[in-house]
């Protein structure tokens, strides 16, 4: 059992790293404000070569795998868990094509998607419930020659604006039994729109709120995998990206709660000495340690799990133990942490009450804290 990175592990974490630190940190309190996405941050991801970092090499990409991936996204959150979230529902947003599309399709997009052309995103929740995104869909597709034309509103959707590509999951046969099948839609496509923005605690600058198609035409040959599949589709995406980047963006937030806290703990002085002397605050800052550790053994494994190929029935309870362990982690860290910093905690220069508002946005994200549970339930009781 080796638990050290690759060298071209080490090197991909120490450029996210550089270019989270140096490049994209400074626009992080200007984002805040606004709550709008950099217009130049997928530029950035592009020309250090992370928007492609699993597509094929043959079509532009570098091909690094998931756990690549992973540590991009954790590099990325450690400094805004908003753009990290941003830019792992990117990666599950064309994950799809990668694994499931046809050979036409991956020559459609693939080379734009690794050339930060195509920004991508994912669309099967809809108001009727996302812990169940089947039992009330209403998106439907209607076959019309060489043609398919999509109805139906899709929300929560994160890169809703910023993506000018997605997937998208709609009925395309309702009796006797409702089939499910998963199209690759791109914004010129007629039909294809941007609804209501959410307006969030958290994730200030994510994109996030409805995709509307309006008898939006999408070829025939866009189809993924094949019609009455949308949902194996999807739930790639989702399980092979979604949780596992959100268990990511959880490894950030931690990181970055434990490193304020650490700061601030060394530089504070109360009774003749700097905080960091209290036993109270040295036990605080033990507990976000293990966690941050904890976490990130549940969440490697997934990943290199699922860069082993591990089929999706086994795969989806380690990465449902890691989106919720990480999750869970990512709000008592960046609770305790607040709690370190007393007065100073709640004071938004400082940062760490925006950590611990982004954390709880994590717990709903690609699957409830309580789906995750059933779905590592499952691993034994139904097994």
């Amino acid at each position: 059992m080796n638990f050290e990175f690759t060298a071209e592990q080490e090197l991909l974490k120490k450029a996210a790293r550089e270019v989270a630190e140096e490049v994209i940190a400074p626009r992080v309190e200007e984002m805040e404000k606004t709550k709008e996405l950099p217009e130049d941050f997928y530029p950035i991801m592009a020309e250090a070569g992370f928007t492609g970092i699993l597509v094929p090499e043959e079509y532009g990409g570098s091909n690094l795998g998931t756990l690549a991936a992973i540590l991009v996204v954790e590099e990325i959150s450690r400094v805004s868990a908003a753009l990290g979230t941003s830019f792992q529902v990117h990666c599950l947003g064309y994950l799809p094509l990668v694994r499931l599309g046809s050979p036409e399709l991956k020559a459609k997009y693939l080379p734009g998607v690794a050339a930060g052309q195509y920004i991508a995103t994912g669309a099967i929740t809809e108001a009727s419930g996302g812990s169940d995104p089947t039992g009330g869909m209403t998106t439907t597709a209607v076959r019309d020659g060489d043609d398919w034309i999509i109805n139906g509103r899709k929300c929560f959707i994160s890169n809703n604006k910023t993506a000018n590509c997605t997937w998208v999951t709609a009925v395309t046969k309702d009796q006797p039994k409702k089939e499910f099948t998963t199209f690759f839609v791109d914004k010129s496509m007629e039909g294809y729109k941007t609804g209501r923005m959410e307006s969030k605690a958290g994730f200030h600058g994510l994109d996030n709120g409805d995709l509307i198609f309006q008898n939006c035409r999408v070829p025939h040959s866009n189809i993924i995998l094949g019609e009455g599949k949308g949902i194996t589709v999807a739930m790639t995406s989702i399980g092979r990206m979604g949780r596992m980047g959100m268990a990511a963006v959880g490894l950030g937030v931690i990181k970055a709660s434990l490193d304020a806290a650490v700061k601030f703990a060394n530089e504070r002085v109360l009774y003749g000495k700097p905080i960091a002397h209290l036993q109270a605050v040295q036990f605080k800052i033990a507990e976000m340690t293990y966690l941050l550790e904890a976490s990130r053994l549940l969440v490697y494994r997934a990943a290199w799990m699922t860069d082993q190929n591990v089929p999706d029935k086994e795969l989806a309870p380690y990465v449902a133990m890691a989106k919720l362990y990480a999750t869970d982690a990512a709000i008592k860290a960046s609770d305790l942490a607040v709690e370190i910093l007393g007065g100073y905690g709640v004071v938004e220069e400082y940062h760490v009450e925006r950590y611990l508002r982004d954390a709880r946005m994590i717990w709903a994200a690609a699957g409830t804290g309580d789906i995750m549970k059933l779905t590592v339930a499952r691993m034994h009781l139904n097994g």
